[in-house]
């Protein structure tokens, strides 16, 4: 059973794991950030029917990379919540559909400067339209994986998104 998501997302209770993801306590999100502590995280990347990639904008309030543009759509997984269940739950919330089926793909730990937490990754695909989270995402559009490319080389892209698509194209190619 996962706790309800508060009001600030600064105080959403959060699992703190090891290095090896096994759960080690709980912190709130605004301390897990603070002291660096290694938490999980989901990451959804959807593409339509024709293959283009959802593309968006987090809003400027976002505690981690405000105005920063990211190719997945996802965030932390809270306390007692399974990576599965969190993938559903974020892909649904900040695309505002119901019935997306993310498909998992592989797991990694992200690392950079005092942050860290588990990435777990998954894909999916969905057909109809979408009215993204106007709290989360500040701009979205659909682009082909050129027009990602394109922007990756100009625009300020999350670091684990960018992290996280690498490593999405390798498995891909593998």
């Amino acid at each position: 059973m996962t706790n309800p998501a508060p009001v600030n997302p600064a105080e959403e209770l959060l699992d703190v794991v090891d290095e090896h993801d096994r759960v080690i306590g709980t912190a709130v999100r605004g301390e897990v950030y603070r002291r660096g502590l290694t938490h999980r995280c989901v990451f959804i990347l959807v593409r339509d029917p024709a293959g283009r990639i959802f593309v968006h904008r987090r809003t400027d309030t976002k505690l981690f990379a405000p105005g920063a543009y990211d190719m997945f759509v996802g965030g932390v997984v809270g306390s007692g919540e399974t990576y599965g269940e969190a993938a559903v739950r974020e892909a649904e919330e900040e695309l505002g559909v119901s019935g997306i089926a993310p498909r998992p793909l592989f797991k990694f730990l992200f690392r950079q400067d005092h942050l860290s937490w588990w990435c777990d990754m998954y894909e999916a695909e969905w057909d109809g339209p979408v009215s993204p989270q106007e709290s989360e995402v500040a701009w979205h559009d659909w682009l082909t994986p050129a027009e990602l490319d394109a922007r990756l080389a100009r625009d300020d892209f999350v670091p684990d998104g960018r992290e996280a698509y690498r490593r999405y194209l390798d498995f891909r190619a593998a």
